[in-house]
């Protein structure tokens, strides 16, 4: 099955070409390029190899399992500045949660981004207009 990437400019192939580890086999690998992070890993176990990480890959299994939003926001705030990616069951509806936790992009499907085109999820890509504080303001 193929997918797509979906990032503030819309829909794009994945240009990600190093290899993704499993959170589990972690300590087994040496230089670690990506890593693949389920919704129920500890994300302070990659505190000491964040340098060398360029990716992680937040798994949600179900996309009514926000915990990847609290992992995002965990990573970004131990100073992960690689890339940042969604995976899995992330909906439209929530590309503005995704972004404003920390992912640079969500991973979705063929079938999803065929049943949510592409314009739903740039109607949300202006993930600081759309806020609580924005709309009292409006």
């Amino acid at each position: 099955m193929m997918s797509v990437i979906v990032s503030d400019g819309g829909f794009a192939s994945d240009n990600w070409h190093g290899e993704m580890t499993p959170l589990a086999d972690l300590a087994a690998n040496g230089l670690v390029v990506g890593v693949d992070l389920p919704s129920h890993g500890d994300p302070a176990v990659l505190a000491s190899r964040l340098g060398e990480v360029q990716m992680i890959r937040v798994d949600f299994p179900s996309f009514a399992d926000g915990r990847g939003f609290t992992i995002a926001a965990m990573l970004r705030r131990m100073g992960f500045t690689g890339r940042l990616r969604a995976c899995g069951h992330v909906i439209a509806d929530q590309y503005t949660m995704a972004r404003r936790s920390g992912f640079d992009e969500v991973e979705i499907s063929d079938d999803l981004a065929v049943r949510q085109p592409e314009d739903q999820w740039l109607a949300r890509a202006d993930h600081g207009a759309h806020d609580y504080g924005a709309r009292l303001r409006g």
